[in-house]
C-alpha cells in the first residue's frame, strides 16, 4: 500500500508518500481500506517534533494521522464477521497509522457511518466533532447568549458556530480575511468579522450596542483572545480549548482543558469519548451539524500540513488516497 510516512523531525517536506507492508488486523482489530484520513494541528506539531498534549512523541519512522474512515476489508481473529464491507469510521487514540491506504484499529473504537454522510464528512466527525460537542457542553446556550467563536472558518469554528446557531444565540465568528468571513455568514453567524481588521473590535462592539458576549469559545489565544475578551460581559465565560497561535492566554473565568478530563467528566457514562463520537455522527447525519471539508490527495499530505500551518485551509482538512 502507498502511505505517508516520516523519519525525521522537521518541516512538512519531511513528509514522503511511500510504499510499505500493508498491515494486518490483530486479535479483537480490523483493518480498514481508507477512504478518507483527517489532519490536525496536532499532526503538524507532531511532525515538527513538539509533543503538544501528547505523553510522548511518535517513535520513527511514523505514519502520521489518527482519524480515518472508509470500507472494513480484513478482520483480526475475535471480531464478528458482521463488520467485513461495512462503511466505518475510527479515531485510532494515541496510535498513528491514518495517512495510508489500510489502516487498522480496535473494533471497539470503530462506528458504522450513517448511510448519508460521505467517509469525509465521517472523519471530520470522529475527532473534530466529539471535540466540538464536549466544548458546548460548557456554553450554556440559549437565546439570550451571545456566542463568539475565533477561527470560525475552520472545522471546529464551523461547527460551533452551527451549533451556536441552532441553539438560538447570537452568534460572531472571527475569520481571516473577506473569503472566510462570507463562509462565516454562510454558515449561520449573525456577525461575521475579519480579525485581520484593526478595528474589528471596535466595529463589533458598536454592532452589539448595549450587549456584550456572554460566551468566547477559544481555541486561537494570543492577540485575537485578548481583543476577544473585551467584548465579553463580567460574568460571562471565556472557553479555552487550545492555543492555535502559539500563545495561550488565559483569563480568572476561563474553563480550562476542555479537551481532556474536564470535558469528559462532564460528558459522563462508562465510555464519555465514544459517547461524544456517537453524538457527533448523529448530528451530521440528522441533518443538524454540516461539516466543511477542504480535500487533498493522500500524496499531497505535505501541501495540506503547509496550507493548514499558514491558515489557508477552510473546514477540516481530509486526505484521500
Amino acid at each position: 500500500m502507498h502511505a505517508i510516512r516520516l523519519h525525521t523531525f522537521g518541516p512538512a517536506d519531511h513528509l514522503t508518500y511511500e510504499q510499505v507492508e500493508t498491515p494486518s488486523p490483530a486479535p479483537g482489530q480490523v483493518r480498514i481500506a481508507v477512504a478518507a484520513a483527517g489532519v490536525h494541528l496536532l499532526d503538524t506539531l507532531l511532525r515538527a517534533g513538539e509533543k503538544g498534549p501528547l505523553p510522548t512523541l511518535p517513535t520513527l519512522p511514523t505514519i502520521p494521522g489518527r482519524e480515518v474512515a472508509g470500507v472494513v476489508d480484513a478482520l483480526g481473529d475475535e471480531v464478528a464477521d458482521v463488520w467485513l464491507g461495512k462503511r466505518v469510521v475510527a479515531h485510532l487514540g494515541f496510535a498513528p497509522g491514518g495517512y495510508a491506504e489500510s489502516a487498522v484499529v480496535d473494533v471497539d473504537r470503530v462506528h458504522e457511518i450513517p448511510g448519508n454522510l460521505d467517509f469525509a464528512q465521517a472523519v471530520a466527525m470522529i475527532g473534530t466533532g466529539r471535540t466540538a460537542m464536549g466544548i458546548v457542553q460548557f456554553g450554556e446556550l440559549g437565546p439570550d447568549s451571545v456566542a463568539v467563536v475565533p477561527a470560525a472558518a475552520g472545522g471546529l469554528g464551523t461547527l460551533l458556530v452551527q451549533y451556536a446557531a441552532q441553539a438560538g444565540a447570537t452568534v460572531i465568528g472571527l475569520a481571516g480575511g473577506p473569503e472566510k468571513t462570507a463562509l462565516v455568514r454562510a454558515n449561520g453567524a449573525d456577525l461575521a468579522v475579519d480579525y485581520t481588521s484593526p478595528d474589528w473590535p471596535e466595529r463589533t462592539r458598536a454592532w452589539l450596542g448595549d450587549r456584550q458576549a456572554t460566551v468566547v469559545f477559544d481555541g486561537v489565544g494570543g492577540a485575537v483572545a485578548r481583543e476577544t475578551i473585551t467584548l465579553l460581559s463580567p460574568t460571562g465565560r471565556h472557553i479555552v480549548f487550545g492555543w492555535s497561535s502559539g500563545e495561550p492566554y488565559r483569563t480568572e473565568n476561563a474553563t480550562e482543558q476542555i479537551l481532556g478530563p474536564t470535558m469528559t467528566a462532564r460528558t459522563g457514562g462508562p465510555n464519555p469519548i465514544r459517547t461524544l463520537e456517537l453524538r457527533a455522527l448523529t448530528e451530521a447525519a440528522e441533518g443538524r451539524l454540516v461539516p466543511a471539508v477542504q480535500r487533498f490527495p493522500l500524496s499531497a499530505a505535505a501541501d495540506a500540513h503547509r496550507a493548514l500551518e499558514t491558515r489557508r485551509t477552510t473546514g477540516k482538512v481530509v486526505l484521500e488516497p
